[in-house]
């Protein structure tokens, strides 16, 4: 077993890619072997199994909404226009002043 210890920071990065690398091949096989299975079952019973396979990660997921509000004095205070508005465009709001002052 490797001591861990005395690797240098890139051979370390080297193990874990190398590990991370591993583990994909070994979890993309036993898929495959769970698939194979499913569809030999559903064979056995004269049913046919459509198994769609997708890599694809969402495509909005991670995708930063560009900012619509900015408070007038403070710019780290913002808003998106998305989910409850903050209690500081709220309060600006009910003292009189209208939401399109504030639009980027």
């Amino acid at each position: 077993m490797t001591d861990y210890q005395n690797l240098s920071e890139s051979e370390l990065q080297a193990v874990i890619e190398s590990a991370e690398k591993a583990l994909k091949n070994i979890q993309a096989n036993k898929r495959k072997d769970v698939i194979a299975q499913i569809k030999e079952l559903a064979a056995t019973i004269d049913v046919t199994v459509d198994i769609h396979e997708s890599d694809k990660k969402s495509a909005r997921k991670g995708v930063k909404v560009p900012v619509k509000y900015r408070h007038p004095e403070d710019p780290d205070k913002t808003w998106t226009g998305r989910g409850v508005m903050p209690t500081w465009l709220q309060s600006l709001i009910n003292a009189g002043h209208d939401r399109s002052e504030f639009e980027v």
